[in-house]
């Protein structure tokens, strides 16, 4: 055990201030980091595959000093800029919702200080713009730290979003019901649980059921880099609804991004750290089957699916340490890959997109409806494109 890491666990046992606590991860995350370069891939370069017709995403963009001085003399006239869209999912009609603003022990963020939100645009239109969507009064706002998202449409055409969240570097699951009427959430629940310490993305199957990955097996931030640094494969899939709560698959090195295939018989999981997807099969007690795992050369985060091919799409970080060791002259890199067949035994692995961090920072994930694909990052910009 290293002097970072004794240093942690004795300071979990104080109350420390928000401030504090950033500095600690950040210093915990160096020596972690720097233990980790091949699971961080802390060599890798990429080069650039570009695509036409793209453009970033109005209100989504890291705040400069400038306008971060302007927003601050005329707060009450204008709006700080969203920075990041980490997760983004897609209607079938079209209605693309994004989880902006995660703030995540360890990792950049351009306003630590500003609490998340959900924004929405509308693929069907012909400029779509980035709105944000009213939250329901009684929700807390102030400590909203959006992180993977799901949505479900329940038989009576109901849609619902979930959406992981970490006030206060805690973990829960808020289920907000969707009112396209006047672009606005209204909360209906927030699940806690015992076996859901530390979730990172998140599939809804039902009104009130979901899978979820936890990328970490504790809930305590300090206990977290010691697992890290470890490397313990102790994350798992757990399987949540409102009458039974279980563990379904587990022995993951940091379980992250989770979907499920348009037939709905396979779940599949991606591992960050150890640059893998699962595949796995559901059964009808909703646990979950290994069938196969997909080695690539990348850490992989979220994954979407292609409705109309029942592709993967994931958002990838070819340089892992880049992204906790921020230096704005030398930033994160982004990748996105789509996976073809893979239940076959080779899949086709092609990469879609590829910039060295000039354009579009951190890619977390990329969601396509109808020739269109959304590109969304950790902490950065959104990019927009016309396939």
């Amino acid at each position: 055990m290293g002097n970072c890491d004794i240093f942690c666990l004795h300071t979990a046992r104080w109350r420390l201030t928000t401030g504090t606590m950033r500095s600690l991860f950040q210093a915990c995350s160096l020596f972690i980091i720097l233990l980790s370069g091949n699971r961080l891939k802390a060599s890798s370069e990429v080069e650039s595959v570009d695509l036409p017709n793209c453009h970033l995403i109005k209100g989504i963009e890291p705040a400069t000093l400038e306008t971060t001085s302007q927003m601050q003399t005329h707060e009450s006239k204008q709006k700080w800029p969203e920075a990041g869209a980490e997760d983004i999912d897609i209607l079938p009609n079209g209605l693309a919702f994004l989880s902006v603003g995660l703030k995540y022990p360890g990792l950049h963020s351009f306003a630590p200080d500003k609490p998340g939100g959900i924004l929405m645009m509308d693929l069907k239109d012909e400029n779509p713009r980035a709105l944000e969507l009213r939250i329901s009064r009684g929700f807390n706002l102030a400590s909203f730290n959006p992180h993977g998202i799901s949505t479900f449409i329940d038989s009576d055409d109901t849609v619902y979003l979930f959406v992981v969240n970490h006030p206060e570097f805690r973990t829960t699951v808020e289920i907000f019901k969707f009112q396209e009427e006047d672009n606005s959430l209204l909360h209906l629940k927030t699940v806690k649980h015992e076996l859901l310490p530390s979730v990172n993305d998140i599939i809804a199957v039902g009104p009130a059921h979901f899978y979820a990955t936890n990328d970490h097996y504790f809930s305590d931030p300090f206990l977290k880099y010691l697992e890290t640094y470890l490397n313990l494969h102790w994350t798992n899939v757990v399987y949540y609804s409102p009458n039974e709560v279980k563990l379904v698959a587990e022995g993951f090195d940091s379980a992250n991004g989770i979907n499920i295939s348009p037939d709905k018989k396979y779940i599949y999981v991606a591992d960050i750290l150890a640059h893998e997807i699962h595949v796995l099969e559901k059964q009808h007690n909703m646990n979950l089957t290994q069938v196969k795992v997909l080695k690539l050369d990348t850490l992989v985060d979220n994954l979407s699916i292609d409705p109309s091919s029942g592709d993967i799409l994931v958002g990838c970080h070819p340089n892992g340490q880049k992204l906790f060791i921020y230096d704005p002259n030398n930033p994160p890199s982004s990748q996105v890959l789509r996976i073809q067949n893979i239940l076959s035994e080779k899949p086709t692995v092609t990469i879609v997109y590829a910039n060295n961090g000039s354009v579009l920072q951190g890619s977390s994930v990329a969601s396509v409806y109808d020739r269109k694909l959304l590109i969304g990052t950790l902490y950065h910009r959104a990019l927009y494109c016309e396939l």
